[in-house]
């Protein structure tokens, strides 16, 4: 077994591994939806959906090798599209659902130019198929420019809700205080890939930052959709029972 097969078979079992935790997650988050029906958490459901699409190119680019349309889909879903929709579902979560459904019309605008501009730039060939590519060696400046627009400003969001929940809320709701805390970790850990590829390969630090931030994600959300528990209420003491010699004096006055 020579190292480049070995690395190929590690890097293909990485991002099935994210591909599957990001599926698990996505399917539960959207069934939790259909039973509440409360909009940030269809926003995370597909949220979640879009980061599955990037894994899943992940895995193809990782298992047969990268190509132009593996890289499109790729970018577009691991790097336009997917933090923006979860930092509406932020939005949905401390805010009105009025400025939620206004902020979701302009995510899903932003969303379908991503797409076409994802889809119909031009793009220079890709030499080593075996290796994850920048996106700097493949498409020109609008794409890049929407991944760093898209992606800087939808994590600002979920931050900043971090922040202003912890602010607001510190005395009242705690736990959506916390909640708010773990989903932005799991956004700063789904950011640290280039931190990473000075440790592991490219393709190995996204897929290992995938897997581990889509995971403090959801546990963020559960966080955030679980009620907490409350003090059982102190029992009311029972009357004392009165005196005979008392009850004996009234009934004879």
């Amino acid at each position: 077994m020579t190292l480049a097969y070995a690395q190929g078979v590690t890097q293909s079992a990485l991002a099935a591994g994210a591909t599957l935790v990001a599926v698990a997650f996505a399917m539960s988050t959207f069934e939790r939806w259909l039973t509440g029906r409360r909009p940030y958490e269809l926003a995370w459901a597909v949220a979640l959906t879009l980061f599955a699409a990037g894994a899943v190119s992940l895995w193809l680019g990782a298992a047969v090798g990268w190509s132009i349309a593996i890289f499109r889909s790729f970018y577009l879903f691991g790097a336009i599209v997917n933090v923006p929709v979860l930092a509406l579902g932020t939005i949905y979560l401390l805010g009105t659902r009025r400025v939620g459904h206004a902020s979701a019309v302009f995510v899903g605008a932003v969303a379908m130019f991503a797409a076409g501009v994802a889809v119909s730039a031009p793009a220079t060939p890709i030499t080593h198929a075996a290796r994850l590519p920048q996106g700097s060696q493949v498409f020109d400046v609008l794409p890049r420019v929407l991944a760093a627009v898209a992606s800087g400003g939808g994590a600002l969001v979920v931050l900043g809700g971090a922040v202003w929940s912890a602010w607001r809320l510190r005395r009242t709701q705690q736990r959506r205080v916390w909640a708010n805390v773990v989903i932005a970790v799991g956004t700063l850990v789904l950011g640290a890939s280039g931190l990473l590829n000075s440790v592991l390969g490219e393709m190995e630090a996204f897929a290992v930052t995938l897997a581990v931030g889509v995971s403090i994600l959801y546990a963020g959300f559960l966080l955030a959709v679980t009620p907490g528990r409350h003090p059982a209420p102190h029992a009311t003491p029972a009357a004392a029972p009165s005196r005979p010699d008392l009850v004996e004096s009234g009934r004879r006055t």
